[in-house]
């Protein structure tokens, strides 16, 4: 591989890289089919559904869990918005299906709160708020770990805010409202949000400051002119709630009517359609209009009976679907429970198995260790009694042959005794004769002390180390009492009288501070 080549590796890895890192913070994640999608909900909504389906079958071959779940969450927010609610259901199932056995909670986060959403449409209070429950206790649990910033947590706030007031809880609306701005707050004291504006603009009117709340508004719809424009059916039904609070009819009836342009321009959010009729449809009835209130009434009944109606497709497939989805739910977590617990068992008996298996090993090092160590130690005391035998059996040869030195010394001293009596002798040339021949009593010490210190090496340091005063001739008495000889003979091996030896003795017995009762020989053995 080339310089280049190289070079053009690394620069794709980081770009790869840098694509993984921006994909890990944007937990709702996109792919070409969905920005195709996106480009035709408005103009073609059955191209953008086309797409969507194209989208989900690629990566259903790929098995890309991820940016399948992407794609059916997609494709289930576009049904929910023509209020295909039934289709919606399917694909959110599906997804969070996928999304649990992938155990991709970021995915499961999203899905339940899409499902409290789907919930809030059908006027389930209770459903959609523990969905919408369960998807805030996920998300905080992810931003705790740092895997999603907190703008999610604020936009499950913000549903569950639409939940109480689609509901008329204004209450709990506005409480969860409250917890909006604290969380934006976190986020920067500074930061806006116009979703949350717009609410806050609808409870200035509740509380009758009509001009405060269409100030919020207008602002908010001038920010969503630019970015979000089919969210204008939104806003614009919120302004038309004002001008009916304040009782400016004719303005209300204007924004109602153009929320439903809205809706329909882009085909989003239609469910604010039967909102739209039934306020138009009371509002020309108090007007006296009963030609326009019975037009958006009998508007109201049909697509209120399209929707919830017994005859509904909708409300049928809606509940078919929740029963299936839930009794696959049910089977499907039946079985991960089943192969968990057989996972659970099967990872018991391994560990009960290592478990004796260590036990034996255990056991077994530990016998191996005692039989190394007392074969160790038997070995070292062979070694040692060998060595000590050795020593024993040397040190008897030298103090044979130092009792010979002795013996040859005596015999010379008596020989000189017997010659010097006789008178016809050359005693003269004799004395010179014994004299060259005996050794001095200092050259047979040193003799001696050669060959003893040859076989004990370390008794001259032991000794030394312990007792540093002691001297010369304490060494060599030390000597000798190891080697067992009496006074008689340390006196003639060492040119001394036995009085001088004895004399000695007791010194050295000061010396190395022995009591009364202990043996001067038996200590001299133990070093």
């Amino acid at each position: 591989m080339n310089r280049r080549s190289k070079c053009q590796l690394l620069v794709n890895v980081i770009a790869l890289l840098f694509c993984l890192c921006l994909r890990s913070q944007e937990p709702y994640g996109t792919n070409k089919y969905i920005e195709k999608a996106n480009e035709l909900t408005a103009k073609n909504l059955d191209s953008a559904i086309y797409h969507l389906k194209k989208g989900i079958d690629h990566y259903s071959i790929e098995k890309d869990t991820v940016n399948l779940i992407n794609s059916l969450c997609q494709l289930s927010g576009i049904y929910d918005n023509v209020l295909d609610y039934g289709k919606s259901y399917d694909g959110y199932w599906e997804a969070l299906i996928l999304a649990d056995l992938s155990n991709d909670d970021i995915s499961k986060s999203r899905i339940y709160q899409e499902l409290g959403w789907l919930y809030t449409a059908y006027r389930k209070e209770e459903e959609s708020l523990r969905y919408f429950n369960m998807a805030l206790a996920l998300k905080k649990k992810l931003l705790e770990e740092k895997k999603i910033s907190r703008d999610y947590v604020v936009s499950n706030y913000f549903a569950i805010v639409n939940c109480y007031r689609v509901n008329q809880n204004f209450v709990m609306a506005k409480t969860y409202l409250d917890s909006c701005e604290l969380s934006l707050k976190k986020i920067n004291p500074n930061k806006k949000s116009y979703y949350v504006e717009s609410e806050k603009g609808y409870f200035d009117a509740l509380a009758g400051n009509y001009e405060e709340a269409l100030s919020k508004l207008n602002e908010t719809k001038l920010f969503f002119e630019n970015e979000n424009p089919s969210y204008l059916s939104i806003i614009h039904f919120l302004i038309a709630e004002v001008y009916r609070f304040k009782g400016d009819s004719e303005q209300a009836i204007e924004y109602y009517k153009s929320s439903l342009r809205f809706s329909e321009m882009y085909n989003k959010h239609l469910g604010y359609k039967l909102f739209n009729y039934e306020v138009l449809s009371e509002l020309y009835y108090n007007q006296n209009n009963y030609k326009e209130a019975f037009f958006y009434k009998d508007k109201a009944q049909e697509l209120n009976e399209n929707i919830f109606g017994r005859r509904s497709k909708n409300h049928k497939h809606l509940f078919e679907i929740k029963d299936r989805f839930r009794l696959q739910k049910e089977k499907e977590k039946a079985l991960l429970k089943e192969v968990r617990i057989e996972k659970l068992e099967d990872q018991k008996r391994i560990g009960f198995l290592q478990n004796i298996l260590m036990g034996v090993v255990v056991i077994f090092m530990f016998l191996y260790g005692i039989l190394f160590f007392r074969n160790l130690r038997r070995k070292h005391k062979l070694e040692k009694q060998k060595t000590n035998e050795v020593m024993m059996l040397k040190n008897r040869e030298l103090t044979s042959s130092a009792l010979q030195l002795i013996e040859k010394e005596e015999f010379i001293t008596k020989l000189k005794q017997n010659i010097s009596k006789g008178d016809a002798i050359d005693t003269k040339a004799i004395h010179n004769m014994l004299k060259g021949f005996q050794n001095t009593p200092g050259g047979n010490w040193k003799e001696f002390e050669a060959r003893f210190t040859s076989i004990n090496q370390s008794f001259y340091e032991k000794i030394r180390a312990k007792y540093p005063n002691l001297g010369q001739t304490d060494l060599k008495l030390c000597a000798l009492v190891k080697l067992g000889f009496s006074s008689k003979e340390m006196s003639s091996l060492l040119g001394i009288t036995i009085e001088s030896v004895h004399t000695s003795r007791y010194r050295l017995r000061k010396k190395l501070k022995l009591e009364k009762g202990e043996n001067l020989i038996d200590f001299m053995a133990t070093i």
